[in-house]
């Protein structure tokens, strides 16, 4: 069996703030090391339950955060910025199951810790089918579109739930109790590791009766913009349109290139809003 797993960072354990997950911050070295054990725990749970193979694909900031050498069961490792599919660069059809690692919430939902969507200057909310999703929704259309399922997802408890309309019954690893978007109860780093593990494995185990994604086709992604210039600027991608001052819409019925879409909007916007 073959896992891919998307790692982030925000969603793990202890994370509460932006020095802690990026590569200037004072702290960063630390809570990198703590992001590395977790990725570990999620792959050596997999593996006990019969996963052979493992892509690792760093989608954290500038996507270089772990360290190839140490990751578990000699893992591949996708890393580096300006992947065509960024955070889901690598799934294809050859993979049995997609893990999201270290996830965190939408920052338009309940509190979620650092929560954000793609880019927190510029997007304020994205629906999918008129509900309000995360990154971990978002990415979850490249799993649909190359019919792979999402199985587990670790992180807060705000992101678990927000990730049960689009993939119910998924498999989650709770390692933190979101407070606010700066707090949040985290787990001991130990007993956040063998809770990913034991989820991990539950998800493997469970994987005959894992479902894809359930994003009905043609889908249709709604994006909310912090400002009118950014929703103006979006609207010269081909497909996007207007639906108010602040609000963009795209749709298709594949959702692997509604996917390219939405990233290359992310891309576009990125600029104006820094």
């Amino acid at each position: 069996m073959r896992v891919f797993i998307s790692s982030d960072m925000e969603g793990t354990a202890g994370v509460v703030d932006w020095n802690q997950c990026r590569p200037s911050g004072s702290e960063y070295e630390h809570y990198r090391e703590l992001l590395q054990q977790e990725v570990n725990a999620a792959i050596e749970g997999a593996a006990a339950a019969g996963a052979e193979e493992f892509l690792i694909n760093d989608s954290h900031s500038a996507m270089s955060n772990l360290r190839p050498d140490r990751l578990a069961r000699r893992a591949r490792y996708l890393s580096g910025r300006h992947k065509p599919l960024y955070m889901m660069q690598g799934l294809n059809a050859s993979f049995d199951a997609v893990f999201f690692v270290a996830y965190h919430g939408s920052m338009s939902g309940a509190a979620a810790t650092l929560s954000h969507t793609y880019n927190p200057r510029a997007i304020a909310e994205v629906r999918i089918n008129g509900v309000p999703a995360g990154e971990a929704a978002i990415n979850a259309l490249v799993a649909l579109g190359h019919r792979v399922p999402v199985v587990l997802i670790t992180g807060d408890d705000v992101t678990a739930a927000q990730m049960e309309p689009f993939c119910p019954g998924i498999q989650t690893a709770v390692v933190k109790n979101s407070v606010s978007r700066f707090a949040a109860d985290s787990l001991h780093p130990e007993e956040a590791r063998e809770v990913i593990t034991r989820s991990a494995g539950a998800a493997m185990r469970r994987l005959a009766d894992a479902r894809l994604p359930t994003i009905a086709l043609p889908a249709s992604l709604t994006v909310r913009f912090s400002n009118a210039d950014l929703a103006e600027m979006a609207t010269w991608i081909t497909g996007v349109v207007r639906e108010d001052d602040l609000t963009v819409r795209l749709r298709d019925d594949d959702p692997v290139r509604l996917y390219r879409t939405f990233v290359t909007l992310v891309l576009l916007t990125r600029g104006i809003a820094e």
